[in-house]
């Protein structure tokens, strides 16, 4: 897609909302193009009109993009993601590993290995209430924005891993000690294409009234 020629403003306002929950799905293999910040600032907006508990807003999104700055998140990210993969990645040596799993593996390694390419690295963080983050706000807001990446045709996904090293990345973006990051995105043009992710039927997890687990045990074994 050419950056140049892309008309922000309407970009992605003519996609359905349930087609696009359903499609949405984590794309973590992506073009290394440059990204318009009008987009971006686009799909961020999306996440601020997420609920919150007294319409308190807590969240802040700051977008790196520089890639000297983007280098640095990736060194240290793809050190703890290197020790966090090998015991997937030995188990996966066993020919029954499920196929599944293993190209989600290789999908989130592949993330790990061109993290430094990836053209913008969304980090979400908030105010902390009474001490705690607020992540019941968060965490909304985090899915509305990779609803608007779906709709305005970005790929992007959620990590958490960054947060062993949280401190340290939040100083390094000039955060108070109050308005830790709670998660990044990694955005950009995808190299695939969105489609309907495999997920088991929703009658295997939906009950009225009360719990049944035979239907779980039914709905594993399908």
């Amino acid at each position: 897609m050419d950056a140049n020629t892309i008309d922000v403003e309407q970009l992605g306002e003519d996609v359905r909302l349930l087609d696009g929950m359903r499609t949405t799905r984590a794309i973590r293999r992506l073009r290394p193009d440059p990204v318009p910040s009008a987009l971006i600032r686009k799909v961020c907006e999306a996440g601020t009109f997420a609920p919150s508990g007294g319409n308190r807003q807590p969240w802040f999104f700051i977008a790196v993009t520089e890639p000297q700055r983007r280098m640095w998140i990736a060194e240290r990210y793809r050190k703890l993601f290197d020790a966090y993969i090998q015991p997937a990645w030995q188990a996966a040596k066993d020919p029954s590993y499920p196929a599944a799993k293993r190209r989600n593996m290789q999908a989130a390694i592949h993330l790990a290995e061109h993290l430094h390419e990836v053209p913008v690295l969304l980090f979400v963080a908030g105010w902390t209430r009474r001490g705690q983050p607020q992540t019941q706000a968060l965490f909304p807001a985090i899915q509305n924005i990779l609803l608007a990446c779906r709709a305005v045709g970005l790929g992007a996904s959620l990590t958490t891993l960054h947060t062993a090293f949280g401190k340290e990345t939040d100083a390094w973006l000039g955060l108070p000690e109050n308005c830790p990051t709670c998660a990044m995105l990694p955005i950009g043009w995808p190299q695939g294409s969105y489609r309907r992710p495999q997920r088991r039927s929703v009658d295997s997890c939906f009950f009225f009234e009360h719990f049944d687990p035979a239907v779980v045990e039914a709905g594993l074994a399908d």
